[in-house]
């Protein structure tokens, strides 16, 4: 069974800045080829969701609602909820994760 898989505005909008930051820095063909790639990653949530692995981050909180797959290097993390998946971040692993999860993920 396959599910739905959602992004979020957040992870929608961290999707236009990679490709904004890669057509400016370095030219928009290779933004495509990078969001289409990002995409097909996404895609491949929705049918084996639960492969992730948990954010080193959240897991030593002991959190485990959150899961997260790479292309790197980005790290894509997203919650299975009611049998969707919903997208959640999509970010360079080199930033301040910390930062990041703590503004985007525990604030909500």
């Amino acid at each position: 069974m396959s599910l739905p898989v959602f992004l979020t505005n957040g992870a929608a909008r961290d999707l236009e800045e990679i490709y904004d930051y890669v057509a400016q820095n370095d030219a928009p063909g290779k933004a495509d080829r990078l969001v289409d790639q990002l995409e097909k990653v996404l895609t491949t949530l929705s049918v084996s969701p639960r492969r992730g692995a948990y954010p080193k981050e959240l897991l030593a909180l002991g959190i485990r609602e959150y899961r997260e797959v790479f292309f790197k290097p980005y790290r894509i993390i997203y919650r299975v909820i009611d049998n969707a998946v919903y997208i959640l971040l999509i970010v360079d692993g080199r930033r301040d994760m910390q930062a990041l999860l703590q503004r985007r993920l525990l604030e909500m």
